[in-house]
């Protein structure tokens, strides 16, 4: 191997770990606390929306700021801005482990999703920059299927730290891991820079106020009550903001996100199945994870072993079908992955009642394991192939953003379907409401199946509408 090669492997091989393990930490965060808020409750008090807050409030600053942490990298430098989200990000969650009480631990929540949502598109621009085309692949598949296992495994970290050691360890478990990165981005990863734009001050206040309108009214909506003021004024005004945004972006000449990426069937494709696959398996992963602790009597640690089918499943399959993705190309690998999801879903609704054995939900596991496996593999290379490398920031931000809506929107959904059908008074009423509330998130990840369908075929000539209808990077790869 000449010296030069040995470089360049090096240098991805660099990429990947650092952009994987710091992609891991802000996505396990989404949903690490939710096993460990009756011990937090019990050592700082607080009542139930307080609780409540300690899981919205990172995810309110995280999906609100995404598409801006995405600018700001391209406008100041992608390098530069991913050691600042990283250096906030850490230092935000040691003092959520220090918190000395609920309202600062809720405070030291939100700034974790600042952080969070400066790092993490950036994750992946960074990723691509490092990897050679040929190779992005097998990468954005190992990418994914981290970043996979972290959403899936949330409920099992929190619950295990909880229980066998405390729920601080939940937040002190970031410390060490920003504290080795924070040296290594900044020797290993190279700087890359977006279009070299100002940055769009009304199109990032526009962007960033509807999608705080309508992510407050998806996660306050099932327990303030979809008719409450608050949450209906949330989201009328976001949907008012967002309209605004797009109609601004249609006209501004450095849009923050240009409207006419949507053009790009692939881009519109890859972005709606993300947003449809993260409603449908945040919900469910949400309701499953009680239903095998409130229902089934395992432990945290027992119930996230047993879930270890669906979660530790992307590990295996992940880097597999991103090889797969590079050789036939993408739709089909992610399509068939959704189909899968849907499948396990579909099959954990049926057999879910009230004393349910571990073996009849094993196939639903596993099937919802090979589908997220299959999904994540190759929609990162469907996101970023579809626009032209300058552009690859602001799309990785738009693609997490609607990933984050979606999957606040599950939990809204599923929580709101829960309730109606059901309830936590016994065994019976909770699966009463998590058997229709499983049913509507098949559904709705079989509908992002359809939706990846509609991605443009591998080799077909995929292009990216622009004022001289310039074709995208590679015209071969731009539909995987």
């Amino acid at each position: 191997m000449s010296e030069h090669a040995h470089t360049e492997r090096g240098r991805t091989v660099w990429a990947l770990v650092i952009t994987s393990v710091a992609g891991f930490m802000a996505a396990l965060d989404n949903l690490v606390v939710t096993t460990a808020l009756p011990s937090i409750r019990q050592d700082l008090g607080g009542a139930l929306g307080d609780l409540e807050w300690t899981v919205s409030a990172y995810t309110l600053t995280f999906a609100v700021l995404l598409m801006f942490g995405a600018a700001l990298g391209d406008r100041f430098g992608r390098r530069r801005l991913f050691l600042a989200g990283l250096a906030v990000f850490t230092g935000a969650s040691a003092l959520a482990a220090m918190a000395p009480g609920i309202d600062s631990l809720i405070a030291a929540r939100a700034v974790q999703g600042v952080g969070a949502a400066v790092m993490m598109p950036l994750t992946l621009t960074l990723l691509t920059a490092a990897v050679p085309a040929a190779k992005r692949g097998m990468a954005y598949g190992i990418w994914g299927a981290v970043n996979g296992l972290a959403v899936a495994s949330g409920p099992l970290i929190g619950g295990s730290l909880t229980q066998h050691v405390s729920w601080h360890w939940i937040f002190w478990l970031n410390v060490p891991l920003g504290v080795a990165l924070l040296p290594l981005a900044r020797l290993r990863l190279d700087e890359s820079h977006g279009t070299g734009a100002p940055l769009d001050v009304p199109g990032t206040l526009l962007a960033s106020g509807g999608l705080f309108g309508i992510v407050y009214g998806l996660v306050r909506g099932p327990s303030d009550g979809w008719t409450s003021a608050l949450v209906l004024t949330g989201l009328f005004a976001g949907t008012a903001l967002l309209t605004g945004f797009v109609h601004y972006s249609t006209r501004a000449k450095n849009p923050m996100l240009p409207m006419r990426l949507f053009r790009s069937r692939a881009f519109s494709g890859i972005n709606a199945a993300s947003m449809l696959m993260f409603l449908g398996m945040f919900g469910s992963i949400f309701l499953l994870s009680q239903y095998m602790q409130g229902v089934l009597g395992y432990s945290p640690t027992e119930a996230g072993l047993r879930m270890l089918p669906w979660t530790g499943m992307p590990m295996l399959v992940a880097p597999v079908a991103g090889i797969l993705s590079d050789r036939i190309g993408g739709r089909p690998v992610v399509a068939a992955g959704l189909f899968f999801q849907a499948a396990g879903l579909a099959h954990l609704a049926w057999v879910a009642t009230a004393d349910a054995s571990y073996g009849v939900q094993l196939p639903g596991l596993i099937l919802s394991g090979i589908g997220m496996a299959l999904f994540f593999a190759p929609a990162s290379n469907l996101v970023m192939s579809s626009v032209r490398p300058a552009e690859q920031g602001i799309a990785s931000g738009a693609n997490n953003a609607l990933r984050e809506v979606g999957g606040a929107l599950g939990v809204a959904i599923m929580s709101s379907i829960f309730s109606a059908q059901g309830g936590y008074e016994s065994a019976q009423a909770f699966v009463d409401g998590l058997r229709p509330s499983l049913v509507t998130g098949a559904a709705v990840v079989a509908l992002a199946g359809v939706a990846a369908l509609f991605i443009p075929a591998r080799r077909r000539a995929a292009r990216v509408a622009g004022p001289a209808d310039q074709p995208a990077p590679a015209l071969e790869t731009a539909a995987r």
